[in-house]
């Protein structure tokens, strides 16, 4: 099996050049997507996840992840303020605990007792995520509009008539296959922009923005999380892969009911990663594919022809 890694938006190559150092050095799905997503965390130039992530509308951060390699192989932390890399700590929810998902303070005491790291005194809010919110709160007008576009809320009617999902920044989601031919994944967030404090998006909810199971594929969201939270999009993703669909078709369908069942603002945009499981003895694996509602979505995938960004293969909505 030749291992791949495939990851959400332009910035996938910070996730998926360690990612892709531990399978190359035949090492376990799971541990080159978690390699990945926290190498997103730790860079604080990437304002959508770990440090750096912009603020609540309190002014405070909270991370979100979870990592998955099957229905009994999960796990989740939401709302993280002190410790930097959520998938590392869901995956020691998932192997030290009977449960799947710890949220708020007791996931940071939890990470405590388990010896993580504290991110220090700074804490995760960055000089540059605090002056964005300083600026948001005096007057959303202060914040420069089209570089957060689809990302945080309109002004008014007028503005949001000509937002676009294009310039929209948001989760790190990370799908693997070693070369054992084993699946994970890993989803880590910062949420939306601005957020009301305690909202939980989709992406530490097993089967909203990240789903696996060997038997049938793996699939990860990104995007407005609430569009894939009223259809538990990663895991109609995987179920549609189970009953035949290819990678790309599953991701359209499943985007497709979501442009069906929610009444769409010109802000929203959802797109997906897909991965078909491999077959042992065949060399013939389906693969992998990306699909969006919108332009602006691209996804990073490495393999041994090397790393490439490159747009979505499927746009419901040119």
């Amino acid at each position: 099996m030749t291992p791949t890694v495939l990851s959400t938006w332009s910035f996938g190559p910070v996730a998926n050049n360690p990612a892709w150092e531990v399978l190359s050095r035949g090492g376990s799905a799971l541990d080159a997507v978690i390699a990945g997503a926290s190498a997103v965390d730790n860079d604080p130039t990437i304002n959508s996840v770990g440090i750096g992530g912009l603020p609540d509308a309190s002014g405070r951060v909270s991370l979100d992840g979870c990592v998955m390699e099957n229905p009994d192989r999960a796990g989740s932390v939401a709302c993280l303020r002190r410790f930097a890399n959520p998938c590392e700590i869901a995956r020691r929810v998932m192997e030290k605990t009977i449960h799947i998902m710890l949220v708020g303070e007791d996931a940071d005491r939890f990470a405590e007792r388990e010896g993580f790291a504290p991110i220090g005194e700074k804490g995760l809010l960055t000089d540059y995520a605090r002056g964005e919110w300083e600026k948001w709160i005096a007057d959303p007008r202060n914040l420069d509009r089209d570089k957060y576009r689809g990302w945080i809320p309109p002004l008014n009617v007028e503005e949001k008539a000509r937002s676009g999902p294009s310039q929209s920044h948001d989760t790190v989601c990370v799908l693997g296959v070693d070369s054992t031919g084993r699946l994970a994944g890993a989803c880590s967030t910062s949420g939306m922009a601005f957020k009301v404090p305690g909202r939980v998006g989709d992406s530490p909810i097993i089967g909203h923005g990240l789903y696996v199971d060997q038997e049938a594929g793996a699939a990860a969201a990104t995007g407005n999380g609430e569009l894939v939270m009223g259809t538990c999009g990663s895991f109609l993703a995987v179920e549609l892969m189970r009953r035949g669909a290819t990678p790309v078709e599953a991701a359209v369908d499943a985007l497709t009911r979501i442009t069906k069942r929610f009444a769409l603002g010109p802000d929203h945009q959802v797109a997906m990663i897909a991965m078909a499981k491999p077959v042992a003895g065949d060399e013939k694996w389906g693969g992998w594919a990306s699909a969006a509602i919108r332009p602006g979505f691209h996804h990073t995938v490495t393999d041994a022809g090397g790393t490439r960004v490159e747009a979505a293969q499927r746009v419901l909505i040119p």
